[in-house]
């Protein structure tokens, strides 16, 4: 997390994890399609001729603490700045990779469906392990979600293999298709409310922003202009946890 005090800005920086081709590019793209052109920036891609990413994706969305979500007599508002970045999943990208993940707040692990994809989901996730590692960070100490991709695909994990799966660990799971836009907001949100809770405990987040604790998903929901309710879009996971669900009015 960066703050610009003078600028009043918060920035917060989450990470989208995982190995080659699992849909971590697919995943920004229809975030950026998906949200309002009015809070979200341009969406930045830099890949090979094979659609592989090079270096990183990166895609900005801007908060600004406004109207109903303001707390009473608190500051002026800040502007909360999110940058979701993507990793390159070649293996020969590894010190790329770690150098992304540096300074992340949040990470989402972008897993393949597919059941021939098993053991690199695996080598991935022990790659995330060792980066993290690497950078001074435990993977339990880091708002993590996990995004089961591609389960418009054949041959895919079953639902209740991933139900099983998810049952056995403590994060949040939520299945995917990103080329066609399911769960892809879900995880998005789940990954979110996971850094927010984390960074308002330790940091006060909300009062420096200016906004209630419980306003900022549902006021996130609505400056992107999605019509969902927040708790609709969480209570998609499977397993895991995602504490201090808000409570949203219609």
């Amino acid at each position: 997390m960066q703050i610009n005090f003078a600028g009043r800005e918060i920035g917060l920086k989450l990470v989208y994890y995982g190995p080659a081709l699992s849909g971590k590019t697919s995943n920004l793209r229809s975030l950026h399609q998906l949200t309002s052109e009015r809070s979200r920036g341009r969406l930045m891609t830099l890949e090979t001729k094979d659609d592989r990413t090079l270096f990183f994706d990166m895609l900005p969305l801007t908060l600004r603490a406004e109207g109903e979500e303001r707390a009473s007599g608190g500051p002026p508002g800040m502007t909360l700045r999110i940058k979701i970045f993507t990793v390159p999943g070649q293996v020969l990208h590894s010190s790329t990779r770690r150098l992304v993940l540096q300074g992340a707040d949040g990470v989402a692990f972008i897993a393949d469906s597919q059941i021939s994809e098993t053991e690199h989901n695996a080598a991935s996730f022990l790659d995330l392990r060792n980066n993290l590692k690497e950078l001074g960070l435990a993977i339990k100490g880091l708002p993590l979600v996990i995004q089961f991709n591609k389960r418009d695909l054949d041959h895919v994990r079953s639902d209740a293999e991933i139900d099983a799966l998810a049952s056995r660990g403590r994060e949040p799971v939520f299945k995917a298709s990103a080329v066609r836009g399911d769960g892809v907001i879900e995880t998005f949100f789940g990954l979110l409310h996971l850094a927010w809770t984390q960074l308002d405990r330790e940091h006060q987040l909300a009062k420096m922003l200016g906004i209630r604790q419980e306003a900022l998903l549902p006021m996130a929901a609505r400056q992107l202009g999605l019509s969902k309710d927040v708790s609709v879009l969480l209570s998609s996971c499977v397993g895991g946890r995602l504490e201090r669900r808000p409570q949203v009015s219609s």
